[in-house]
């Protein structure tokens, strides 16, 4: 029926029934006091702003108007219910209003005092028919009760109906409990009824109602794909770079992924698991190999319990692991290779540690050992006679766990009681791989901050005082240098951050780590070889140079390690000047070199390391002699050496300089032959090709990665590398070039999906860039309109959504130990990319005004100022000078903008993209989502696009939160 047609079909309505209620005009007891109105007011509104025609029967109208002012809870009096029923069933699914916001509220408010009362109508027919039935009049009742259960369908099952109730909830919380007990009360009513049809309708319905507060978080999963390369390479990236970082950023992350994507929880957790297996057999061996092995077997059973927290309850997530196990298994080529890598059963292993989480039930556990057990029958053969003997890496990270927790026990004692007996701990520490596996497994749990912060407190503990007695002071030196050296060890395999401590006002820091922050090369790390760090006491400086020219062995009683490790670098300068005039022979420095590394390691690495920023500073023709001395500090030490543990010291020695070298040695070419210790070499070096554009290189590797359909741990590092060198910006905007060349649809989507984990390296940066330069140079350049065009404009969106809402989620989190470690460029001032007052505007809307010949186009800053484009973020006081707050308020504009405009293209179509992305990825329930930015004036002209104009959509772009936005939502929705 019609909406112009509706008043007279009411009106008709009534004169149909006039003999039933001809009476009830001046009976007012009729209408008692109390009960629900609201479907004549609905049924008034409609009257109201009925169309043309002749006027209604004034009599008729002021019995509606009499009737609506009054209340009506009379159940019992069936014609009358039967005409309010009739009256409703005309207008419940077409309801619309055009007038102000406020009426639209109140439409939104009528509509839930109609549901409540059609719930209570519904109740109360149940009841009669219940009652009847026990009377043996199975009749009474039931006419009504179908009437109601029907009119409820028809109401709830239009969604723009659902919307309007969605904001009428949150307007009126109480008036929706209320509601909320009819529709209990109704359910047990009709649940002592034997017609299934009546109860089944009435569930429907039910089910209806309770899903309007969550009708946005409704999304279908991808169940069309099984591999998903984001959260691949994201847990590549984790377990390649960032072992020591905590577990929660990643869970977010990951849970990001999971929901922009619609990824079904079990697949989402095999693709853990596949990336895990993929990173052991990928690592190197040694160091890296151990560092995944921690990082599969204890950090990511850590991240599945925190990922159990998000799901809705314990059991659907235990089975859920259940089955993402069960597909694993399928996967017995990758099994069979961790298998060969590890030397071991690794299912095994990793199936006992998430039974031991609770992560699977003990008869899961067992069926899925069972199976493996079973497939490993038939695998190549894994145990070779050379490795049999070979303890597997899972076993030895599993025992190293609790092993790092007694030590960090034993460190807690006094270190002046007993540190004969510490020593002996930190020798058996230093033997094999023993320290990588323990420094492993407490960077993948978390302790390895606290182990740090027990030798930095050791270390400092032996600068204090010296000992007269040789015993005592040997013990001291070798705790001295052990110290040291662990710690040189740890800041250049986990990071200087795990090493730093916070700032503590008006505590003195330690000498460790003042040495490491001036001192210590680091790679992207400059270091001033003239810097005052390195020029001590001139005293001590004479006195160190005597001591190491003439005694043929350095003293240990009353010799302070720390002074002459600050003294080392005047002294080696000193030496460096005589060599080089010819004051002193080679001999000469061999032997001074042997007293440098013969008693404490420490010396040597002290002095290698102002070598390096030495050697910088030079031009390629004087450098040789500096080179030739790092060669002799790093070389084997030709005397004999007298202290304890001094093979296990040099070996980690030799790790040291050898990472402390690589950027001077790569730069000048040079070859310096480490010992052979047994330590590998470090695997990620010198990945970048010689003589080659690393503009070039970064477009071979992204076509090598989005052929091969995933991100492997070594083009990790190349992008690293290259982000670190050519700067975020013209590392975005590379990037997104290449994604705009694209033109089949599943290479942009696999992308995008890969683009935005290599973007996870630096992702609070790529974002500013990507939202504040180079899509509002996209959108503004009509010249480059043409390069947004589906489908590389669709996945471009579908990235800037993902980006912006992977930033703004995490973005008052902490940075990643390799975001710390990455200068911070200048990309822009961002405060000046949105104004905080009507006076200052803002220079995207400068550049909108100055870009168009027609100045009418696209609206003018005065026009689209802050006031009369009001967002969400406004009133919520979100802190405008925060740089990423300001580029999304800045985005949303320009966006507002290009809506409001008379100019339609790609670019418009993109804006379309971008917002449907945002409503596709809203997080039910989410406070601060990037949305809060948009402008409310923008909602009006969203829903002029067809593809937009659903209440769902609506109700998604508005903050729901305030009660603008609720009127703004309500207008837009009983407009449509």
């Amino acid at each position: 029926m019609k909406v112009v047609n509706l008043k007279q079909a009411i009106l008709q309505a009534w004169k149909e029934r006039w003999s039933d209620y001809q009476w009830a005009i001046n009976m007012k007891k009729f209408f008692p006091k109390g009960a629900t109105w609201d479907i004549l007011n609905l049924a008034d509104a409609l009257l109201e702003q009925a169309m043309i025609g002749p006027s209604p029967n004034p009599l008729i109208l002021s019995y509606l108007k009499y009737a609506i002012s009054s209340q009506f809870d009379d159940f019992s009096r069936d014609l009358c219910i039967q005409a309010l029923l009739d009256i409703m069933d005309m207008f419940c699914d077409r309801l619309s209003c055009h007038g102000k916001a406020e009426e639209c509220i109140g439409l939104c408010r009528a509509l839930l005092s109609a549901l409540h009362w059609l719930l209570r109508c519904t109740a109360a027919s149940a009841e009669r028919l219940r009652e009847g039935l026990e009377a043996g009049a199975p009749a009474a009742g039931e006419k009504q009760l179908a009437m109601c259960l029907q009119r409820l369908e028809k109401t709830l099952s239009s969604t723009k109906n659902r919307a309007l109730l969605h904001i009428a909830k949150l307007e009126e919380a109480s008036s929706w409990t209320a509601m909320e007990h009819s529709l209990l009360k109704l359910g047990e009513i009709l649940a002592n009824l034997s017609d299934p049809q009546l109860r089944s309708q009435a569930e429907q319905c039910g089910s209806l109602i309770r899903s309007i507060p969550t009708m946005l978080s409704v999304h279908s999963e991808q169940l069309h794909k099984t591999g998903f390369p984001t959260v691949h390479a994201l847990v590549l990236l984790e377990g390649t770079m960032n072992l020591t970082g905590e577990t929660q950023p990643l869970v977010e992350q990951l849970m990001m992924v999971k929901r922009m994507q619609h990824i079904p929880t079990p697949l989402f957790v095999l693709e853990i698991w596949k990336a895990c297996f993929v990173g052991i057999i990928e690592s190197p061996e040694g160091t890296e190999e151990l560092k995944w092995t921690a990082f599969t077997f204890l950090k990511i059973p850590q991240v599945l319990v925190k990922l159990k927290k998000y799901s809705h309850g314990d059991r659907d997530f235990t089975e859920d692991v259940n089955c993402a196990f069960e597909f694993l298994l399928k996967l017995t080529p990758l099994l069979d290779k961790a298998d060969q890598h590890c030397n071991c059963d690794c299912a095994n292993f990793l199936l006992q540690e998430c039974s031991k989480q609770g992560l699977l039930s003990e008869a899961n556990v067992n069926n899925l050992m069972a199976k493996r057990a079973l497939d490993r029958e038939h695998a190549p053969q894994l145990k070779s006679g050379e490795n049999a003997n070979i303890q597997p890496n899972p076993g030895l990270i599993l025992r190293a766990e609790p092993t790092v927790t007694n030590i960090l026990k034993t460190m807690d004692a006094d270190h002046s009681k007993s540190p004969e007996g510490l020593l002996g701990v930190l020798g058996h520490m230093l033997s094999g791989k023993s320290l990588d596996l323990l420094l492993a497994a407490a960077a993948a749990t978390g302790k390895l901050k606290s182990f740090a912060r027990k030798f930095i407190n050791l270390n400092e503990f032996t600068t204090h005082g010296s000992e007269d007695n040789p015993k005592a002071a040997s013990v001291r030196a070798l705790l001295f240098d052990i110290s040291f050296l662990m710690l040189c060890y740890v800041a250049q395999t986990y990071g200087s951050e795990v090493i730093l401590s916070e700032s503590r006002t008006g505590a003195e820091v330690p000498f460790f780590e003042t040495w490491m922050q001036t001192c210590m090369p680091e790679e992207g790390k400059i270091l001033n070889p003239d810097h005052p760090c390195f020029r001590p006491d001139s005293t001590k400086v004479e006195s160190l140079v005597a001591l190491l020219n003439n005694s043929s062995e350095m003293k240990l009683v009353q010799m302070k390690w720390h002074e002459a490790c600050l003294s080392i670098s005047a002294a080696i300068l000193e030496i460096l000047n005589a060599w080089e005039n010819g004051v002193l022979a080679f001999e000469s420095i061999q032997k001074i070199t042997d007293n440098i590394k013969g008693k404490v390691c420490s010396l040597a690495v002290c002095a290698v390391a102002w070598l390096v920023a030495h050697v910088r500073m030079l031009g390629l023709d004087e450098r040789e002699k500096s080179l030739q001395m790092i060669r002799q500090l790093a070389g084997p030490l030709c005397s004999e050496n007298t202290l304890q543990f001094y093979n296990e010291r040099v070996v980690i020695m030799s790790s040291i300089l050898e990472h402390m070298c690589a950027d001077v040695l790569q730069q000048t070419a040079t070859q310096i032959k480490f010992p052979s210790t047994g330590v590998d070499t470090m695997p990620y070096w010198n990945l970048l090709p010689p003589k080659r554009p690393i503009k070039e290189v970064l477009t071979d590797i992204f076509a090598k990665v989005l052929e091969k359909g995933w991100v492997d741990s070594r083009s990790i590092h190349i992008f690293d590398t290259l982000l670190h060198m050519g700067g975020v910006y013209w590392f975005c905007n590379n990037l997104i070039k290449e994604l705009l060349k694209e033109t089949r649809k599943e290479h942009t989507l696999r992308a995008v999906e890969l683009l935005y984990s290599i973007f996870c390296l630096d992702m609070p940066q790529v974002t500013l860039v990507l939202l504040g330069h180079i899509l509002p140079g996209l959108l503004t350049d009509s010249s480059k309109w043409h390069s947004l065009m589906d489908p590389p404009g669709t996945a471009l969106a579908k990235l800037a959504v993902w980006c912006a809402l992977s930033s703004y989620s995490s973005h008052k989190g902490q940075a990643s130990a390799r975001q710390k470690k990455r200068h911070r460029e200048d990309i822009e001032d961002y405060i000046s990319l949105f104004p905080l007052d009507d006076t200052q505007p803002s220079k995207l809307m400068r550049l909108l005004s100055s870009n168009e010949d027609d100045t009418n186009v696209l609206s003018s800053p005065t026009d689209r100022s802050m006031s009369s484009s009001l967002s969400a973020s406004q009133l919520h006081t979100v802190n405008m000078r925060d740089p990423l707050n300001r580029v999304l308020a800045n985005l949303f504009l320009l966006i507002s903008s290009i809506l409001g405009s008379r100019t339609a293209g790609p670019h418009t179509q993109f804006v379309q993209w971008f917002m449907e992305e945002c409503v596709d990825c809203l997080e039910q329930g989410s406070r601060g989502s990037i949305l809060q930015f948009m402008p409310f004036t923008t909602v009006s002209e969203l829903v002029k696009v067809s593809a937009m104009s659903s209440p769902r959509v609506v109700l998604a772009i508005t903050d729901l939160s305030l009660p603008q936005g609720r009127q703004v939502a309500a207008k837009a929705i009983a407009a449509l």
